[in-house]
């Protein structure tokens, strides 16, 4: 005989109630279990999410100082132009020094266009006070109202930043 055969039906209903209270056991279990694997996930998505924010942020800021240092960096080189500039209109057409220096100032503008260096236009442009800065006005009959008129100091721009501002002589 089997063992099924030997079973009393005494012995049969425990088996029944323990099958019966493990399917209940499931049945409970399984909306906790549905709601920690919810909850779970939320916050996985949370935490993604400002791992993603904080990459981004650290980008920008990553990006905002090596244009800062960038645009200090050049800063510092610009009286050298100013210099090489004053230079050039020192000397005559025929001076052998003159194609020299225009070399190196040309080398120079070179420097400054690949590094994303653009010069600010001035001469005969309308005054703009985020670009130019004015320390001289002079009543003209030649210029309009608030045309920049002569450039003193070139100024520069690196992308939307003023690096140094135009310094100019302004018509009234």
């Amino acid at each position: 005989m089997t063992n099924e055969e030997l079973k009393t039906p005494e012995q049969e209903i425990p088996e029944a109630q323990a099958a019966a209270e493990a399917e209940a056991v499931e049945e409970t279990s399984a909306p906790d279990t549905n709601a920690e694997l919810k909850a779970a996930q939320e916050r996985y998505m949370r935490l993604a999410a400002e791992y993603d924010n904080f990459r981004k942020r650290s980008a920008r800021e990553r990006d905002a100082i090596f244009a800062d240092v960038r645009a200090d960096t050049v800063k510092k080189f610009l009286p050298v132009y100013d210099t090489l500039q004053r230079a050039l209109k020192m000397l005559s057409e025929n001076d052998a020094e003159r194609k020299g220096i225009e070399m190196i100032l040309t080398q120079f503008e070179t420097v400054l266009t690949k590094l994303g260096v653009t010069p600010i236009e001035a001469l005969g442009m309308e005054f703009d006070p985020e670009l130019h800065h004015a320390v001289m006005t002079e009543d003209s009959d030649d210029y309009g109202e608030n045309i920049v008129m002569e450039e003193f100091e070139k100024g520069f721009k690196l992308g939307d930043k003023v690096i140094r501002f135009s310094v100019v002589k302004v018509a009234n």
